[in-house]
């Protein structure tokens, strides 16, 4: 989605959605449903177009994620190192799942992804 427009892209309504939208000096990427392996490319390149736009800040929504698989704590941990070496930018905001904060949790990634209190 270019820079400044709202957009939405489904890849199959019942399980995800993605929605990316410019509000002020944010680009919030907002996940809706299950993040597997099926999804992670389409994430990924939005975080990218994210990424090469002019946004003080990305914030990557996970208040809406129902499911996360091992390649979504991945990819996660990937963007956190990629924002890293590009200024830091990505900022995550927690999901309201308790299945979601479980995973996270378990698998210790909480400590090193730049969550949003």
């Amino acid at each position: 989605m270019s820079q400044g427009t709202e957009g939405t892209s489904e890849l199959d309504p019942r399980r995800f959605a993605l929605r990316s939208e410019r509000a002020g000096g944010d680009q919030r990427v907002q996940l809706l449903g299950e993040m597997d392996l099926s999804v992670i490319g389409t994430v990924d390149r939005e975080v990218a177009r994210a990424e090469a736009g002019d946004a003080a800040r990305i914030v990557l929504d996970l208040e809406e994620l129902e499911f996360l698989d091992a390649s979504g704590i991945r990819l996660l941990l990937n963007l956190n190192a990629r924002s890293k070496s590009n200024g830091d930018r990505l900022r995550i905001t927690k999901a309201r799942f308790p299945q979601v904060q479980r995973i996270i949790a378990l698998t210790g990634v909480g400590d090193l992804l730049p969550f949003l209190d």
